[in-house]
Parts: structure tokens; C-alpha cells; sequence
């Protein structure tokens, strides 16, 4: 009997990790705030931008409350504050989009990678590579490259780029795929 007990009492405390990460479907069940990261994962990715496209200059600041970074972020009720700049944002042209193939790797919040190395210019997880869009760089300047959770979804406005969503922070970059290894 004290040998079950024994193997009762291993399994929850193996599974009470499992069962917080999965709290809330996915979605950070953190109190207070409407800021993501600390694990969030948004339901979806930003919809598809319709109206004046607002004006990011060289410098954006999309610091839009206490606590929240200057840097394209999503809150915890889905919206995705930076994504407002339309298909003709010049910062994210590219005159091959897809060159090196589509991301075959999945989509949204079923699908978080952890990053494995590299930085900006080029990183990778899983055997995919990717490339963070330059007018973005500073926006993951505190990334973890060799271990931060990332979920990727489709930009609905910039052909060719991906958005590559950071969940422990909250921020997400414009990112290109460059193939597999």
C-alpha cells in the first residue's frame, strides 16, 4: 500500500506543472494587468490591418501603459498593439517574399518552439531557420536566443514575413523563414 501512495503522490506533483501550464487553454492566468508574456500565448495572430495606416517613423513608441514595453506587444484580450502600419509599410518589403519556402512548422498557440541560438540577424529552433526583420532588431534586443519560448503566425499585411511571438515577454518581431538545415 505505501508503495501506491508513494507512486500517487509522484504523480501529482509531476502533473501539477502540466495542468498550471495548461490553466486558462494556454492563456497566462496571471492576475491584474493587460499585458501579455509570462507565458500568455494569443489565441490567434493580429488580423488583417484595414484603414489609415498610422505613422511609425524611425523610432515608434508603442508604450501604451504602466508596465508595458516599448516594443510591438499583444494583451491579454488579443490585441496586437504595432500592427497597424498596412501593406505598403516600406520597412517590410521584400522583393522575393517566401524565397526560401513557407514555414511548414505550425502555427499559433498549439505550436510553442524554443529558441536554440543564434540572434536577430539569424536564429533558429528545430532545424528551421529565421531571420528577424532589421527595422525590428531593437524590439528583441532582451530575447533569450538559446531558450525563450516562441509561437510564429502568419502576417496577414507583410508578404514574405512571419510574426514571432516571444512568451515570456510579450513582444513580437517581424521575421523572415530561411529554410530548414
Amino acid at each position: 500500500m505505501k508503495k501506491y501512495v508513494g507512486l500517487l503522490m509522484l504523480l501529482v506533483v509531476c502533473a501539477v506543472p502540466v495542468l498550471a501550464q495548461r490553466s486558462g487553454g494556454g492563456v497566462h492566468a496571471g492576475g491584474g494587468g493587460h499585458m501579455g508574456g509570462g507565458g500568455f500565448i494569443p489565441h490567434h495572430g493580429p488580423r488583417a490591418f484595414r484603414g489609415t495606416p498610422e505613422p511609425q517613423g524611425d523610432h515608434p513608441n508603442f508604450r501604451d501603459g504602466d508596465g508595458h514595453p516599448n516594443a510591438p506587444h499583444v494583451h491579454t484580450d488579443g490585441r496586437w498593439v504595432g500592427h497597424r502600419t498596412g501593406r505598403d509599410d516600406g520597412h517590410y518589403h521584400l522583393d522575393h517574399p517566401f524565397e526560401h519556402g513557407r514555414f511548414p512548422g505550425g502555427f499559433g498557440r498549439g505550436h510553442v518552439f524554443h529558441l536554440s541560438g543564434g540572434g536577430p540577424e539569424r536564429f533558429w529552433f528545430g532545424g528551421f531557420f529565421f531571420g528577424v526583420a532589421a527595422f525590428d532588431f531593437a524590439y528583441c534586443s532582451d530575447w533569450l536566443w538559446e531558450s525563450d519560448p516562441v509561437v510564429i503566425y502568419e502576417d496577414p499585411d507583410h508578404d514574405g514575413w512571419y510574426l514571432a511571438y516571444n512568451a515570456r515577454l510579450g513582444t513580437y518581431v517581424h521575421v523572415q523563414y530561411l529554410g530548414t538545415s
